[in-house]
């Protein structure tokens, strides 16, 4: 039998249980939207130059899943650092050269690196260079590395994108696509990359964009930006969430109709001073963003 004496703790345990849930509700962006949040490019022009353990840390307090990761070294202490506070590894950017001739990538290390992302479901983001944008006659030796770099990867459960980027040889989306369909592998897919696509891409219209890539779309990269800017330099294209003339909104809710289901990158290259202070302030605008997507 309780007592009432019993109850009444319990009402108070509650009570209290309740307000301390509502304290750190504040610092957990809101449940509603339907992706995984990101940011990646956090590193380099902080201005409080912060560490690994740092920026873990200062993530999990401002409510972000997880993060990306530039490049293939340290990423055994990118791992350890997230891991202490519950985070998640999302993405690992690294570049690919398909010129002819070239050593395309780091063979070795890239197999360490599976390795040591084995069950994680890592993306890996590849920049592919050395040729011509565009140019389809590289085609053919693309795809043949390609699907040599997604054998060594399958065994770790994880994905390879292929990642748009002005001057790159995939340097569209429909390039993405149209290499994608050719390795024609279960791990090889594409990202959207909001920026960048501002950058090449003088129309507007991305539902047709995103709506061919759909099939193997699975991650999206947004950020505050300017819908048209004529100047070198990605000032305008990159900004914080909350910020810019484009309508990153309607992005979202165009990307829930399609039936878009996989994370969303937070693109923070270049944007300078304290990245606590950009980082909060587009968490700030994700959560406002989020009822748009009910």
């Amino acid at each position: 039998m309780i007592s009432r004496l019993q109850i009444a703790v319990v009402r108070v345990l509650a009570a209290v249980l309740l307000v301390a849930g509502g304290a750190l509700a504040a610092d957990i962006p809101a449940a509603s939207s339907p992706w995984p949040f990101f940011p990646f490019c956090i590193d380099w022009h902080d201005a409080k130059k912060r560490s690994f353990a740092e920026q873990a840390q200062m993530l999990k307090e401002l409510g972000y899943d997880g993060v990306g990761h530039i490049w293939l070294d340290k990423v055994e202490e990118r791992i350890k650092t997230l891991d202490a506070v519950g985070l998640r590894l999302f993405q690992i950017t690294m570049v690919v050269d398909v010129g002819p001739g070239k050593t395309p990538y780091d063979t070795a290390r890239f197999k360490e690196v599976c390795a040591a992302v084995k069950g994680r479901h890592v993306q890996f983001d590849l920049l592919l260079n050395g040729a011509k944008p565009s140019d389809p006659s590289v085609d053919p030796h693309a795809v043949e590395i390609l699907r040599a770099m997604s054998d060594l990867a399958r065994e770790s459960g994880s994905q390879l994108l292929l990642y748009p980027h002005v001057g790159s040889w995939v340097e569209r989306i429909e390039d993405s696509v149209r290499v994608a369909q050719k390795v024609d592998r279960p791990n090889v897919g594409v990202m959207f990359n909001l920026c960048h696509w501002l950058r090449v891409d003088k129309q507007r219209d991305y539902k047709p964009l995103l709506k061919q890539a759909l099939p193997r779309l699975w991650a999206v990269s947004i950020n505050g930006a300017d819908e048209y800017d004529d100047q070198p330099g990605w000032d305008r294209y990159i900004q914080p969430l909350d910020k810019g003339s484009f309508d990153v909104a309607g992005f979202l809710k165009t990307l829930k109709e399609l039936g878009y289901q996989g994370p969303i990158g937070l693109q923070c290259y270049g944007i300078g001073g304290d990245a606590r202070e950009h980082l909060a302030h587009s968490m700030a605008a994700w959560r406002r963003l989020n009822p748009t997507l009910d």
